[in-house]
């Protein structure tokens, strides 16, 4: 048996040499450029050192490699140039499975090609061993051949090129099951079996997520048999592997196998549609811009797995919205989908903005078996100046007046392609000729863009009557590179200058004229005649005065002459600085009229016309001499050379003024003036000084000073005695001055106690008759009737003294009769009289007579009064016609008729039955 092994062992080694030399042979022949695999698979432990290596990659371009460089799409895994992959750091790989993609990247072409590892994480205590006894690693390439001890795959042949179990370890390449499937479940997947299973019998059993964990009931397996299948369809974007543990115990649940790890990868199916980020997408791109020039990215992603052609999108452009100037103005990457153009020719004015039409399609863009979605991409073509401004016209005009400013002369018309209300499209105008004096400038409308000629300095119909502008206009950001500008860029203005009728002016203005002052009225000073800028219009001028404040000049309304109307004087108010200054008024017959105002400043110059005076006039000197003189000025209102120096001199007359004074100059508008002898009685004295100014001829004054000589105290100073003695008095005077003052002021008093003790007596006195004589009483006494029986009622203390009626008195005067009982609102009539003073009692009766006969409201309480007011003009008659007899020959039952006034006297003498 062991020669016959030997032997086969030996035949295989040479199929094996064969196989490889036929294999190098057909590579020499035909190179295939790529990876050996495409999808290579390890076990690696869950920890891994920082430069651990565990898979070396095989790629051949057919050109040793040279130029080939390695990338991982994971940042925790490097590939070495040679192929071989290791870890960047240390790791501890959290999950079952790790899986990256390695690319090959030719540095020169550019090309690059792919492929997939996947490491599957080994777990605790088991071991993974290989049919070569030299190699250290625990590598397994999938492979569809299987164990025939150990794991049989479902309908599968069973070889003897499969792995084999060595020292009870099972080692279970991943299990491949496509997602989607559609039955008829449950499939079978594996089969497990333990090579002990002839002894005793064996129970499985797999455990772990889609067994009995979490996603449950995926997966199931005959306890007895070992057959695993699945139960349900599997979805690959929903859980893309499985880690399970498969399990063999005896019936007594003892371990009979270690587990065994289990993979089971989820097959992916093309079964989701590329989706694009945003359903639109918004580019932009300069107008002009060259082919290449990019443009924008639009993307799609595919929930399929990215590794194989089922998530590998491709694009292309399916249509483009208008088709001008061409119907490929953009091309898209089929990869990445960066748009690019591919065709010259954009421009904004025609073209402003285009659609496209993207088309995403997986299985790597095959249009038959891949599946699509379709976005849509808005390209703007940014503007750029590309068109210059141009004129409407060749030629603008305009009009205006002379002498006005900040008007508008003429507006100028462009017209821009360029996007308006930008820096492109914004026009800004330059008058390049034709305005040296710089009176006009163009604006710029910010809202039609249209230049605005505007007078900026005034014009003058008489120096210049038109004006021909030369226009240019340029955007505010420069032109594209190869734009020139246009003829039409540049255009002609033609202003016409209006003529109006111009204020007449004085030149010079103000006019300045030198003159003396105190010449004589009707002087002619000069010609001040103003000019008409209108020379082309033959008017006449006339002036008068506008302002003249002291009244001294006059002009000619012609000629302008201005003469004197009064004697000017330089000393006057009015003169200011040695100038006066008049106002005239020029006014043009122009329609409508025009006038200008000038100025005439008159400088007057100096005569001597003013006498000096001295300051001050009053002054006052110790009685007897002290080294303390008195100092005095003189002031002249002429000007140098007509003032000072000034000559002081004492009069000769009175002769006791040189006799007793002496003066002595001390500059020259200053002196000294002091007593020559050696007392001088106290008292007030006139010393007239004569001053002489230095003019020529000189003009003098006598100027009389007071000067007041006085009793002195030790410091110099008038004593306040001497003060008064000085001012002529005496003091006797001064004694019955202050006697006459004590005495008024006492009689001023006593009138003032005797008006107060009058008043107070007035207000005091009693009536001048007696009580118990008084005529009201006796009146009353005598029993004469006034208004019948009934009017003996009344109060008698209403007759008596006035004055000691406190209630009537109290009462507002003039509003009542003090006689009169204050039992009713007052009355609408007149006002009475206050109350006379009780002196005169006789004035006092007629007065309340006086006032009863007005009064018609009033009761009859004084025996003078009437019964009543009867109105004017009654036709009753008297009441004092009735008399008091109680004859039965008259009927009084008349008087019932008469109303509620006469009901007492119906009652009395009426119904005579009843008595």
């Amino acid at each position: 048996m062991q020669t016959t092994a030997a032997i086969l062992r030996i035949a295989l080694l040479i199929c094996l040499d064969g196989a490889t030399a036929a294999g190098v042979g057909r590579e020499m022949t035909a190179c295939k450029t790529g990876f050996s695999e495409d999808v290579y698979a390890v076990f690696i432990s869950r920890t891994v050192a920082a430069g651990q290596s565990f898979l070396q990659v095989e790629f051949d371009d057919c050109a040793s490699n040279q130029d080939i460089r390695y990338r991982s799409s994971d940042p925790d895994f490097k590939v070495g140039s040679n192929g071989t992959v290791y870890a960047t750091r240390t790791l501890h790989v959290p999950t079952d499975q790790v899986k990256f993609i390695v690319t090959a990247r030719n540095v020169k072409t550019q090309e690059k090609w792919e492929t997939v590892v996947k490491l599957h994480v080994k777990a605790p205590g088991s071991s993974i061993h290989n049919d070569n006894k030299d190699e250290k690693k625990d590598v397994l390439i999938e492979s569809p051949q299987q164990s025939e001890d150990t794991l049989f795959p479902w309908r599968q042949r069973q070889t003897s090129s499969g792995l084999r179990r060595q020292k009870r370890d099972w080692v279970i390449p991943p299990i491949n099951v496509p997602e989607n499937s559609r039955g008829p479940f449950p499939i079978q997947l594996v089969r497990i079996r333990s090579d002990k299973d002839k002894e005793i019998l064996i129970r499985y059993s797999i455990t772990g997520p889609g067994a009995d964990q979490p996603p449950m009931e995926i997966f199931g397996i005959d306890q007895v048999a070992g057959k695993m299948h699945v139960k349900r369809p599997l979805d690959r974007e929903d859980i893309a592997s499985f880690h399970l543990r498969a399990h063999a115990v005896d019936m007594n649940g003892n371990k009979v196998e270690n587990p065994i790890d289990l993979y089971i990868n989820v097959i992916d199916m093309n079964d989701n549609r590329p989706e694009f980020v945003n359903h639109r997408f918004n580019g932009s791109v300069a107008e002009g811009s060259k082919p290449g020039t990019y443009v924008m990215t639009v993307t799609a992603n595919d929930a399929d797995d990215p590794t194989t052609e089922n998530g590998m999108v491709r694009y292309r452009i399916l249509s483009q919205l208008p088709m001008s100037p061409s119907p490929n103005m953009f091309t898209i990457n089929s990869e990445n989908g960066d748009i690019v153009t591919v065709a010259a020719g954009l421009d904004r004015e025609k073209v402003p903005r285009y659609t496209i039409t993207v088309q995403a399609t997986d299985m790597d863009g095959n249009q038959h078996h891949g599946l699509s979605n379709t976005a849509t991409a808005m390209i703007i073509v940014n503007d750029v100046n590309d068109n210059p401004p141009e004129f409407t016209a060749a030629t603008y005009y305009g009009e205006v007046q002379e002498n006005k400013r900040e008007v508008i002369v003429a507006n100028l018309t462009v017209t821009d392609r360029d996007q308006a209300h930008t820096s492109n499209w914004n026009a800004l105008y330059r008058i390049v000729s034709g305005d040296p004096a710089h009176h006009f400038i163009v604006k710029t409308d910010p809202i039609t863009n249209e230049g605005m000629v505007i007078v900026e300095k005034p014009v003058d119909y008489e120096i210049n009557r038109a004006f021909v502008l030369t226009v240019l206009v340029m955007n505010q950001s420069p032109l594209a590179t190869g734009i020139q500008s246009s003829l039409q860029s540049t255009a002609t203005v033609a202003i016409s200058v209006t003529d109006v009728n111009e204020a007449p002016f004085f030149i010079p203005n103000p006019k300045l004229i030198r003159q003396e002052e105190e010449m004589p009225v009707g002087t002619l000073l000069t010609t001040f005649a103003a000019q008409d800028p209108d020379r082309f219009m033959h008017q006449a001028i006339r002036y008068s005065e506008l302002s003249d404040p002291a009244n001294w000049l006059n002009i000619n309304a012609t000629t302008g002459q201005i003469t004197t109307t009064a004697i000017m004087d330089r000393e006057s108010s009015y003169v200011k600085n040695n100038i006066y200054e008049a106002t005239f008024l020029a006014v043009d017959n122009g329609n409508p009229l025009a006038s200008g105002t000038g100025t005439i400043q008159i400088y007057l110059i100096d005569v001597n016309d003013n006498a000096p005076e001295l300051i001050p006039k009053e002054t006052q000197i110790c009685e007897k001499p002290n080294p303390n003189a008195i100092n005095i000025t003189a002031g002249d209102a002429d000007r140098d050379p007509n003032n000072d120096p000034f000559v002081f001199e004492l009069a000769y007359r009175p002769l006791s003024v040189r006799q007793n004074w002496t003066i002595t100059r001390l500059n020259g508008d200053s002196a000294q003036l002091s007593l020559r002898i050696g007392f001088l009685i106290a008292g007030v004295y006139d010393i007239p000084i004569i001053i002489t100014d230095s003019g020529n001829p000189p003009l003098s004054s006598t100027t009389v000073i007071k000067v007041k000589v006085c009793p002195c105290d030790e410091h110099g100073d008038c004593t306040a005695v001497g003060a008064i003695a000085a001012a002529g008095l005496g003091t006797g005077a001064i004694i019955a001055i202050l006697l006459c003052i004590i005495i008024l002021l006492i009689l001023v008093l006593l009138f003032v106690i005797w008006m107060k003790r009058r008043d107070k007596e007035r207000q005091t006195k009693q009536l001048l008759i007696d009580p118990e004589d008084d005529v009201r009483d006796n009146i009353l006494k005598y029993d004469e009737e006034g208004g019948g029986e009934e009017d003996q009622d009344y109060d008698l203390s209403q007759l008596q003294q006035p004055d000691a009626l406190d209630p009537v008195l109290a009462k507002t005067p003039g509003i009542r009769r003090v006689d009169e009982r204050p039992i009713g609102a007052e009355s609408q009539y007149p006002l009475r009289p206050t109350i006379p003073h009780p002196g005169d009692i006789g004035d006092f009766i007629n007065e309340g007579l006086r006032a009863a006969d007005n009064d018609p409201t009033a009761p009859p309480y004084d025996s003078l009064l009437v019964f009543d007011y009867e109105g004017s003009g009654s036709t009753a008659g008297s009441v004092s016609s009735l008399n008091s007899s109680s004859s039965g020959d008259h009927d009084y039952d008349y008087l019932n008729d008469w109303g509620p006034r006469f009901k007492k006297l119906a009652d009395m003498y009426g119904g005579g039955d009843d008595d």
